[in-house]
């Protein structure tokens, strides 16, 4: 069966739940869950802002090897149809995104936090989605707040983010790139999923710890949304 047969909505949606639960409660051998990550790096030195941005810098050098994780008995056994090169870039964007949102506050076990970290996923494509879902760009629920989100529109935003990945990953050039591995893959690959972490990062930084700067005196629950 051929890669981008094995790609369908469904199978990203089980990536992403499986991603998901191994970054917040582990699972891999030798790779620290988001919050045990964003520990770490709240016990550096520097504002949250910095200790943010190192995070950024260093899970875009780590995505350049994610191909190393397919080693890993844990990416092996995936219980879903999804390449494990694929699957190993998500688990590792995942915990990244998901440790921003701990450094800035969120509870990443509540499943509202869940799909505002896949969102992130989407890269700069978050901020339509969320528009599209009915979340006011401008005028953001903050930790409080998301917790008020209704479940339907949770799902809408779930669904996008997993259409969005599917094409992203379901493109002809991502396929045939990760055919080229035992070449020059590694290399070529590495470079577009640093590229890709590196937006995605600074979208998850936008959404979770920079906008708090921007809370409205009259209701500290309401941020603006400025992922442009």
């Amino acid at each position: 069966m051929s890669k981008t047969k094995s790609l369908t909505h469904d199978s990203i949606m089980k990536a992403l739940e499986w991603s998901y639960d191994k970054a917040i409660n582990g699972g891999i051998p030798g790779m620290d869950t988001s919050i045990e990550l964003a520990e770490s790096y709240l016990q550096k030195s520097g504002t949250l802002d910095e200790k943010v941005k190192n995070l950024i810098l260093w899970q875009n050098t780590k995505s350049a090897t994610s191909g190393l994780l397919t080693g890993l008995g844990g990416i092996i056994t995936l219980p879903v149809a999804v390449p494990a090169n694929i699957t190993s870039v998500i688990l590792v964007q995942m915990r990244m995104v998901a440790a921003i949102a701990h450094m800035g506050g969120y509870d990443v076990k509540d499943d509202q936090v869940k799909t505002f970290v896949y969102a992130c996923l989407a890269g700069n494509g978050a901020k339509d989605i969320l528009k599209n879902a009915g979340i006011q760009i401008g005028r953001k629920l903050a930790v409080t707040g998301i917790k008020r989100i209704p479940f339907e529109v949770i799902k809408k935003i779930n669904q996008a983010v997993g259409f969005r990945l599917l094409t992203k990953f379901g493109g002809k050039g991502v396929i045939n790139l990760g055919k080229m591995v035992p070449l020059a893959g590694g290399i070529i690959g590495g470079t577009v999923d640093a590229l890709a972490t590196n937006t995605i990062g600074n979208v998850a930084y936008k959404l979770f710890i920079q906008e708090k700067n921007f809370k409205s005196n009259d209701n500290p629950d309401i941020i603006d949304m400025k992922l442009d």
